[in-house]
């Protein structure tokens, strides 16, 4: 089994790399091919050079970026968890405030965001209230139905014509606005685009800015290759994170929870 797997994760690897090599190939071609000028589509190449050039200034906006993206999961696990929780305690409890989580996630957070910019004095703290309301539901979601899911008496799996039909993580999915993990034992992945989000509503520049502010002052200038240096940070940042969460999610619970039994390490 390990020799068989082996081939699979390498080219569940490759397969991404050689078409990422492709697409940047291509880009870099047509845009010297056109003679289209940086400050329409940058090439790669440039790009590259921006990212060495600018490589202070976007590492601490990348900084100011992740702290708020970590510090907000952390805040969304806790509470989410806490609170689904006290979910399963009782149907009723469910039934009658699982509406409002709802509610919160389904109401657009340039609505919300605005008054927590107003309410709270310290925008470093506005924003990672920002990306906590984003980031909540799908904890309480995943973490109820997984608390009920464990709880509830086994029964069988029905099936059509030999294969079994979706069960509560399909239902997870479809009662989510948002995209939701798939294995009930899963938790939230760290999300750096909804601190970008919270960035980009709120506003906020000069000294300790995120990489959101530098997008919005590199479009503003023209810098075009900026943007694109930081587009690809936020990119990169945002696939690290993922990886290393799935890494640590298949060592932690690879040995006692089926949900990762057998996934790639």
């Amino acid at each position: 089994m390990i020799a068989d797997d082996a081939p699979s994760r390498a080219l569940r690897i490759a397969a991404p790399a050689l078409i990422a090599v492709l697409l940047v190939a291509a880009w870099q071609g047509l845009v010297v091919a056109y003679d289209v000028p940086a400050y329409i589509v940058p090439s790669p190449w440039v790009v590259l050079q921006t990212l060495i050039v600018d490589r202070a200034l976007l590492a601490d906006a990348l900084g100011v970026t992740l702290g708020i993206a970590l510090t907000a999961l952390a805040i969304a696990t806790v509470l989410g968890t806490l609170v689904a929780l006290v979910f399963v305690q009782s149907r009723w409890i469910e039934m009658s405030f699982f509406p409002y989580a709802v509610l919160l996630q389904v109401t657009p957070i340039v609505a919300i965001a605005p008054l927590i910019i107003i309410w709270v004095k310290d925008t470093r703290i506005a924003l990672v209230l920002c990306a906590v309301v984003v980031a909540i539901f799908p904890i309480i979601a995943n973490t109820t139905l997984a608390c009920a899911a464990s709880t509830a008496p086994a029964r069988p799996v029905p099936h059509v014509q030999g294969e079994p039909l979706a069960g509560p993580d399909a239902a997870a999915d479809a009662r989510s606005p948002a995209v939701l993990l798939r294995r009930p034992a899963d938790r939230e992945r760290p999300r750096v685009d909804r601190a970008v989000v919270a960035e980009f509503v709120a506003g906020t520049g000069g000294q300790g800015a995120g990489l959101a502010y530098q997008i919005l002052l590199a479009g503003m200038q023209l810098n075009i290759p900026r943007l694109f240096a930081a587009l690809f940070l936020i990119a990169a940042a945002g696939i690290a994170l993922f990886a290393a969460t799935v890494w640590l999610s298949h060592a932690v619970l690879s040995r006692w929870h089926e949900s990762e039994a057998g996934a790639p390490e």
